[in-house]
């Protein structure tokens, strides 16, 4: 694998465990996997803060070991700068589709990969 791939692949694995309903509800895995000036802009429009999603993440949908889960696909990522990259994919989630879009960072090997900006755009409801 060349750097470039390896550092793609350290930002989709963070990807995929923010999916995961047993990081969701642990504060400890939200605080390793967000980055401190992360924002977000969910498919409801709604933004959210650093504080906001750690504190709240547990009680978002996703969150539920027995309930829905996000089924992602088409995942791609491209490595914009040393430490910075970009992320696109799409998610099912209880039949409702949603383009999204992520930011990871990397700043010291101690901090490791960590989102710093996502973003959720529904499918209208007429797209198949």
């Amino acid at each position: 694998m060349t750097q470039e791939s390896d550092e793609v692949a350290a930002a989709i694995a963070g990807e995929l465990s923010l999916m995961d309903p047993a990081v969701r509800v642990s504060r400890t895995e939200a605080v390793r996997l967000l980055d401190p000036e992360f924002t977000e802009v969910g498919a409801s429009g709604r933004r959210y803060t650093y504080a906001e999603t750690v504190g709240e993440l547990p009680d978002h949908p996703g969150s539920s070991p027995t309930g829905p889960r996000y089924e992602p696909s088409a995942i791609r990522g491209v490595l914009l700068a040393p430490g910075l990259v970009h992320l696109t994919y799409t998610t099912t989630f209880d039949g409702h589709r949603a383009h999204r879009t992520s930011l990871w960072r990397r700043q010291t090997p101690e901090t490791g990969w960590r989102m710093y900006y996502h973003q959720a755009t529904p499918f209208p409801r007429d797209n198949p």
